[in-house]
């Protein structure tokens, strides 16, 4: 009922319990979710500050690094890819960007606001970019940085990085990988691999809610972005000194301004969001609760068990089976089938949801996750077991049971 300012106050926020089986975001873990709802301090009570060294020592480990450049972002996990490179990137900058999918492009979108001299190698969707032909587009370029996603959800697809970082600093080039979609879910190894910058998300692989996004930054690219430091007026203090550098383009997302706040310095920059934070702290207990080695064999189990049931059914994989990403599966809407009907029925008649896609894909393909508190067994089988369901609902002839089968034997494999 209308209240005294003339609008409804709607009731409590109540949705649905649906199974988030899409590539992301997923359902978020109940430890997670409880250590969202405790109190809120002041940020620089020592408890907080106290968390906030915490959350930097439990995400070394989940980036592979000695990094002590490692934190938060507030906001979501392109929050955490703008920051990276408009802190790294100087208007005019040339900058490579490794592109096989939608947030390839992405990065080349950002660079472009930048200001950046911008030139890609590229893969077709539902392929990745050659070691040997990123290192010809070095060389013929000359870069200063060079950025890829590791898995692009778009695809489906993880860009092989073992000797990526070698090569840009081999050619005086920093080095950045946008790792959304696969922090804590597939091996990120940032010291074995050379790599300056790296940032995630919490909402795919690490079971958290969107909001608050992982990074880490080399001692290289930690000088490089210090050396542009101009401290906004209202905070100047006299033991944080100016670089000589040009200014980041971004107050909000100025990297030297936040690394000075997560420092012992406790730059007044932004209030952090608490809860995020909280939410952010549980997310890697988690994860390192578990064992990183074990939970990246869970996530490779639960990928095989997705890809193998759906070829049971008949259906048609989408891209190059050896550099698949583990945690989200592409598949081809099969002829004559209205893909967003099948969605619709998925949502509707079982609370599950799966993708659609984008660009070259839309309507050609869906996109099926098992990641982060959603990588279990029978949660693929659920949703395997549905989408059977509902196909044929729709008419098409598929072998009954098979998928259900098929994955079973293929996550004990």
């Amino acid at each position: 009922m209308p209240n005294e300012y003339g609008i409804d106050l709607f009731g409590e926020i109540d949705p649905p319990q649906r199974l988030l089986m899409g590539p992301g975001p997923v359902n978020a873990h109940p430890r997670v979710l409880r250590a969202m709802s405790a109190d809120l301090l002041g940020q620089f009570d020592p408890e907080m500050t106290g968390y906030m060294n915490q959350v930097m020592a439990l995400y070394r480990p989940v980036f592979g690094t000695n990094n002590p450049w490692t934190m938060l972002i507030d906001g979501t996990a392109r929050a955490a890819i703008e920051a990276s490179l408009v802190s790294l990137v100087v208007p005019g900058d040339r900058v490579l960007v490794v592109n096989f999918g939608r947030f390839g492009l992405l990065l080349t979108e950002i660079l472009a606001r930048i200001g950046a001299v911008v030139e890609t190698v590229d893969a077709p969707w539902g392929e990745t970019v050659p070691l040997d032909a990123i290192a010809a587009a070095i060389e013929a370029f000359a870069p200063k940085v060079v950025a890829t996603v590791h898995g692009d959800t778009s695809t489906t697809m993880a860009q092989p990085l073992e000797g990526f970082g070698a090569l840009c600093r081999a050619a005086g080039a920093l080095s950045y990988v946008d790792a959304t979609a696969t922090l804590g879910g597939m091996e990120i190894a940032t010291d074995r691999w050379g790599i300056d910058v790296v940032t995630g998300g919490l909402q795919k692989c690490l079971g958290g809610p969107s909001g608050s996004a992982p990074i880490t930054l080399s001692d290289a690219a930690a000088a490089h972005i210090a050396a542009r430091r101009h401290v906004e007026q209202g905070i100047r203090r006299a033991d944080i000194a100016d670089g000589a550098g040009p200014r980041i383009g971004s107050n909000y997302f100025d990297l030297a301004m936040i690394m000075d706040y997560w420092s012992e310095k406790r730059l007044n920059h932004h209030t952090e969001a608490t809860s995020m934070l909280y939410a952010a702290r549980e997310c890697a207990r988690v994860a390192l609760g578990e064992g990183l080695e074990p939970r990246f064999a869970r996530h490779a189990a639960a990928g095989r068990a997705m890809t193998a049931g759906l070829r049971a059914m008949g259906l048609r994989v989408f891209g190059d089976d050896a550099h698949r990403m583990t945690n989200v599966t592409g598949v081809y809407i099969p002829d004559g089938v209205d893909g967003e009907r099948v969605r619709t029925a998925m949502r509707d008649q079982f609370e599950i949801e799966i993708g659609t896609a984008f660009g070259p894909l839309q309507g050609r393909i869906w996109r099926l996750g098992a990641m982060g508190y959603n990588a279990m067994k029978h949660k693929v089988l659920i949703t395997l077991g549905a989408l059977e369901a509902c196909l044929r609902r729709e008419g098409v002839v598929l072998p009954a049971g098979t998928a259900v089968e098929a994955a079973i034997a293929a996550w004990d494999a």
